[in-house]
């Protein structure tokens, strides 16, 4: 396709969704159900009017996937509804350590056992899959900052730290690959990638967000009163925060969720001090986490964020349906498909739960809604960027870009009647907590 027709096409889908959006609310698919519908019309499968290639696009691909995971983080983050305290925020910490560890280790069993790959290619392909999506989960996220269901909160929460704490078993499945460096017992992997990593992306971030928090406040008070571009403020700590993290060899993606967080919570217990003590201040019990009526940098900013994290749901979306052929839908990736969604995501769900006073209803729709998309993406392009051999990098993207589509599909069609049902049936209990 020409440039042209591509924005011919991206042009007209914009405009057939905004068009039809009342439409589509009520409808039962998502937005990602259509794009991949109509990515997979144009491409090799159907029309082939183009065919993009991930493997010699990777370079594009990963740049691409990075800033809409990091755009998605910063959203999900800045619309977390309560302040972080472990008890809250107890189920979410356990779906992105003690899950996401045990989704990597049955995945890569199965891939080792069942589908005959390598070990280290096995758990390379169990840390790409293992993380739940920020960019496609829209439908089963907190909808925005004042929305407290506890469901939205955790998968909410869930993902925008699976994001980062993948990173360690992708460099371990590298590292066994012969792709990376991780020392004697693996040690440097454990001191590393794991703990000053992990450590110090939450660091950066929780601090990079509560300094921007304090500063944007200063300056919009008495006597500067100072007026802030939200949007280039939000963009900004982003920018900064995930090249600091870069650069000090820390996790990006866990520094800018944890970035996000921050500056929303440091900025609303400051709209409290400042309601407290002109008397106009809500009930103390509801006031973090409600909306202010004050000006806040994480309340400015996440319009547009929203808006560019669904332009890029567009164009990546179209690029996984103009990357399928009808062959990609073998049987080792469709099985794998089944296995992640049917089987190793809800075992992992439920023994990552035990003992955290999670009801069963919220179990068992977090154990299901574990969608796989655009991190996954990243995690593949990533790797072969460093140097995963052509052979394996063909067969991993073959089976990443069907677990994707079969997310998007299945997840997709199932979202919105669940939901729904989830959300009448316990709204008053949600409201409560």
């Amino acid at each position: 396709m020409t440039n042209a027709q591509w924005f011919m096409l991206v042009g007209g889908l914009l405009l057939a969704m905004g068009l039809t959006y009342s439409v589509l609310k009520r409808s039962p698919v998502t937005s990602a159900i259509i794009y991949l519908a109509v990515g997979i019309l144009v491409g090799p499968t159907v029309l082939n009017l183009f065919h993009f290639n991930p493997l010699k696009q990777s370079a594009l691909l990963e740049v691409l996937t990075e800033i809409a995971v990091l755009i998605s983080l910063f959203s999900a983050g800045v619309k977390m509804p309560v302040p972080f305290n472990l008890t809250r925020w107890r189920a979410p910490i356990l779906l992105a350590t003690v899950s996401m560890t045990l989704t990597v280790a049955l995945v890569a069993a199965f891939a080792y056992y069942v589908l005959g790959l390598p070990l280290g290619a096995g758990v390379l392909l169990g840390a790409i899959l293992a993380p739940t999506d920020p960019v496609l989960a829209t439908d089963v996220q907190i909808r925005h900052p004042g929305d407290r269901d506890q469901l939205r909160f955790t998968l909410t929460s869930e993902a925008g730290m699976n994001d980062g704490s993948a990173f360690p078993f992708v460099m371990l499945g590298l590292g066994l690959l012969g792709l990376h460096e991780l020392g004697e017992f693996g040690l440097n992997w454990i001191v590393v990638d794991v703990l000053w990593a992990t450590v110090g992306g939450i660091a950066i971030g929780v601090g990079a967000g509560m300094a921007l928090a304090y500063v944007g406040w200063k300056l919009r008070r008495e006597p500067l009163k100072h007026e802030l571009l939200d949007d280039f403020l939000g963009l900004g700590l982003i920018g900064v925060v995930y090249g600091v993290s870069v650069l000090s060899h820390t996790w990006g993606f866990l520094a800018v969720f944890f970035a996000a967080v921050a500056l929303r919570q440091t900025e609303m217990k400051l709209a409290k001090r400042a309601l407290d003590a002109s008397a106009v201040a809500a009930p103390s019990d509801s006031v973090v986490g409600e909306e202010s009526p004050l000006p806040l940098v994480s309340k400015g900013s996440l319009v547009f964020k929203e808006h560019l994290e669904r332009l890029s749901e567009v164009i990546l979306i179209l690029l996984v349906g103009g990357s399928l052929f009808l062959d990609s839908w073998s049987w080792k990736a469709v099985g794998l498909a089944l296995f992640l969604f049917i089987w190793a995501r809800p075992v992992s769900v439920f023994i990552s739960l035990i003992g955290s006073r999670t009801s069963w209803r919220i179990q068992g729709l977090s154990a299901w809604f574990g969608v796989r998309g655009i991190g996954s993406l990243y995690y593949l392009m990533y790797a072969i960027q460093h140097g995963l051999p052509e052979p394996l990098a063909l067969e991993l993207m073959q089976m990443t870009l069907i677990v994707v589509a079969l997310s998007i599909l299945l997840h997709g069609t199932s979202v919105k009647p669940l939901m729904e049902r989830f959300w009448r049936r316990d709204k008053p209990r949600q409201t409560d907590t």
